[in-house]
């Protein structure tokens, strides 16, 4: 016999056999709980003076799993010839796939680290360190590693972003599993993802008979 009870309430079973009341007392586990200090998340971090390729470069160095959004850019050589090179697509963060004990330690003895900060959510009452769900985390690297001209990194805009709006699916192509909201930018359908509270990436074209509505 199974009982679905929340994790706050007592049940009471009884069970009758031969005229005798039998009582069973039971109660729900209470829910485990993440330990921040030592558990494996993704963390964004604020980089201070547009160090990101440094502490980059650190991380990875010292096996550290990391991802820096980056773009695609023209720039131009001293005899005025362009060419397109990588460059942060967010400046000021990188997002970095550790624990908070090992972040503290790198900050504390490393020196390519001490440009890291911890954030929190501007947008809520609570000053506790901001994490990215797993989940969440890998459907904007879906997104905002593709080097494409159809990816737009967007300024994050709370009010914008927090309007209701489609959910969707990206079926097929390039971004195939990608999950966004459909969302006008400029008059054109764009399907955007975020990361709530800290950047949201933009496909700007992405043909209708590849999405579905979730």
């Amino acid at each position: 016999m199974l009982l679905n009870v929340s994790t706050s309430v007592e049940a009471l079973l009884q069970i009758s056999s031969n005229n005798r009341r039998y009582h069973f007392l039971w109660q729900c586990p209470p829910p485990m709980q993440v330990d921040v200090r030592t558990a494996l998340l993704w963390f964004p971090m604020r980089v201070t003076y547009g160090r990101e390729e440094t502490v980059k470069k650190a991380l990875d160095h010292d096996g550290v799993d990391n991802f820096l959004p980056m773009r695609e850019e023209w720039i131009y050589d001293d005899n005025h010839i362009p060419h397109r090179c990588l460059k942060p697509a967010i400046r000021n963060l990188i997002f970095i796939h550790s624990s908070q004990e090992q972040i503290t330690q790198l900050k504390m003895y490393g020196r390519e680290y001490q440009s890291l900060r911890y954030m929190t959510n501007v947008f809520s009452e609570s000053d506790k360190i901001l994490t990215v769900p797993d989940r969440q985390m890998d459907n904007f690297i879906r997104v905002a590693s593709v080097q494409d001209d159809r990816v737009r990194f967007l300024e994050y805009n709370h009010e914008f972003l927090a309007k209701p709006g489609k959910r969707v699916r990206v079926i097929d192509g390039d971004f195939k599993g990608s999950e966004g909201t459909i969302r006008r930018i400029k008059k054109n359908q764009c399907v955007v993802v975020q990361v709530e509270g800290v950047a949201a990436v933009a496909i700007t074209f992405v043909p209708s008979a590849w999405l579905e509505e979730i």
